[in-house]
């Protein structure tokens, strides 16, 4: 069986039943998934040339990225508008699967000193983000053809209402949590 169907035939069903939840559109699932790399340090130390990124970001979600420029300058920033900051990719439907798969099997286990991914990635709805310093560790990059490594942000979006929602949806597809965590700590540091 694969994750697509495992997710829909085992994973919802568990989540049902978890959750407590009535209604079946009730249950929290996966919209989408965003993969972002920022090039703002690329643009302001000279080299203008950022195709490498784009080509990285394409490699690794096998879709063509999306630049987005700067909608404000920013003198402290050295940007200016229309300036390129970033490059994002959103990933739905087969293609989001897919890749969550990759990330969670092949592309985690392979971070350096890996013990766990921290609880803390959530905000209030339910939706997590996860940076990685280093963009070699997914499989479709070659060591050997890097320039220079950058970092890549991954965000994944739930239909999760709550906090708690979105961590049982992710750690029922298989996410490796830290034990020790809690997450009721981030909510006693706000008050």
């Amino acid at each position: 069986m694969n994750f697509t169907e495992n997710y829909k035939k085992k994973i919802l069903p568990e989540l049902k039943k978890e959750l407590g939840k009535k209604n079946v559109m009730a249950i929290p699932r996966l919209k989408c998934v965003k993969v972002h790399v920022g090039i703002g340090s690329i643009m302001t130390k000279g080299n203008k040339d950022y195709e490498s990124v784009i080509t990285n970001v394409a490699a690794i979600t096998g879709q063509k990225p999306v630049v987005t420029k700067a909608k404000k300058a920013i003198s402290n920033f050295k940007s200016r508008i229309g300036l390129p900051t970033g490059v994002v990719t959103t990933l739905r439907g087969p293609r989001m699967y897919d890749f969550l798969n990759k990330f969670i099997n092949v592309v985690l286990p392979r971070v350096r000193d890996f013990r766990g991914v921290s609880k803390r990635g959530f905000d209030d709805w339910g939706n997590f983000s996860l940076g990685l310093k280093e963009h070699t560790v997914f499989p479709e990059i070659n060591p050997d053809d890097i320039e220079k490594a950058h970092g890549v942000q991954v965000t994944i979006v739930t239909t999760a209402t709550s906090l708690n929602d979105g961590f049982a949806l992710l750690s029922a597809l298989g996410f490796p949590f830290k034990k020790d965590e809690l997450i009721a700590e981030r909510k006693k540091k706000k008050k």
